[in-house]
């Protein structure tokens, strides 16, 4: 192609370049300032003091959330984790409810009172069904059981002492000072508020475990309880062959006698929550309570001894442990409660 054909053709795209170029927007500016040349950079410090607002961390994940929900607080101290580490709320079992026993892992700046507030008990109930020896007898990685207490809240009248109280109730002197840090050899006094851990206002015969019983309602019973809906067939008998020896009584329970050393079943399939050799337990001696999927809890007291560890899961009638007399007991027998449900042999 001739020099000179060239030039015509780069002077059409020079002027249609140049045409193009007219076309755009004559200032145009960033979303935010800068500067090509670094000259024109500052450097801008922030320096606290009085006027200066702090930076706020978000207080949800959700920043959209509703600020006015208050995060949890554990006794009005520590924030409560929702998951975490062994020791927070979601690894307690079983929050507390009217009836279910709650497991807790103390954790790092545990006290009593905390974890009592956050089960809404007193400190003496944990240290009553826990035998400790004080508020402070705790430490970081022991296993509590939380129990919403069975029993009897009396008013002090005019010669109300601990041993009528007890005789009165079918409970312990000590127990009862015990659990409301009383002095055993100092005067009740007049007009205040006692627990009766265990107390009953009334008693049931003995009889085979195939009659039916009455119970007697007189008086009121704030502390005992439990129970809910029949669940038919849910529960098998946790000792074949023995008999009824109490009714319904303290927390939803029954008492079965039979020889001492007798295999104690689990009534349904479930997980071990706890298992306790040794100890008063709150009375019921050596004990296991099993979680069941249901959503239900049975609590086998008074044993020999438990055979099981907590986190184990068991078969309906898998072997738990062994009939014996321990804790507050008379004599040999299976003290078996339910919570949650009705309790099968609570004729």
């Amino acid at each position: 192609m001739p020099i000179t054909e060239n030039k015509k053709h780069l002077a059409a795209g020079l002027s249609s370049i140049l045409f193009s170029l007219s076309l755009l927007p004559q200032h145009a500016e960033a979303f935010w300032p800068f500067s090509w040349n670094n000259a024109d950079a500052q450097e801008v410090s922030v320096v606290p003091s009085a006027s200066t607002a702090a930076l706020v961390a978000p207080i949800n994940i959700d920043p959209g959330a509703d600020p006015d929900i208050p995060l949890a607080t554990s006794g009005d101290a520590a924030l409560v984790a929702y998951s975490g580490p062994s020791g927070t709320v979601s690894d307690v079992i079983d929050m507390p409810s009217t009836d279910q026993i709650s497991v807790y892992v103390v954790r790092p700046g545990d006290t009593l009172s905390d974890i009592a507030k956050m089960f809404n008990v007193s400190v003496n109930t944990i240290i009553w069904a826990n035998n400790l020896k004080g508020p402070k007898d705790i430490k970081v990685g022991d296993t509590l059981a939380i129990l919403p207490v069975s029993g009897i809240r009396r008013t002090v009248t005019k010669g109300d002492t601990l041993q009528s109280l007890a005789k009165a109730y079918g409970a312990d002197a000590n127990e009862i000072a015990q659990y409301n840090g009383l002095d055993p050899h100092e005067p009740l006094a007049v007009g205040s508020t006692v627990i009766i851990p265990g107390g009953e206002v009334n008693s049931v015969a003995t009889a085979p475990i195939s009659k039916k019983h009455t119970r007697k309602t007189s008086g009121a019973e704030p502390y005992l309880g439990g129970g809910g809906p029949l669940i038919a067939g849910y529960y098998a008998n946790p000792a074949p062959g023995s008999h009824l020896t109490q009714g319904l009584h303290g927390h939803n329970g029954v008492d079965l006698g039979a020889a001492r050393g007798t295999p104690i079943l689990a009534a349904a399939d479930g997980t071990i929550i706890i298992a306790r050799n040794g100890g008063w337990n709150g009375g019921y001696g050596n004990y296991v309570v099993i979680s069941h999927p249901n959503g239900t809890q049975t609590l086998y007291g008074h044993l020999v001894n438990a055979i099981v560890v907590p986190g184990q899961g068991v078969n309906q009638g898998q072997v738990i442990g062994y009939m014996g007399s321990t804790g507050k007991s008379t004599g040999t027998h299976l003290h078996f409660e339910v919570r949650g449900a009705k309790n099968p042999f609570a004729h």
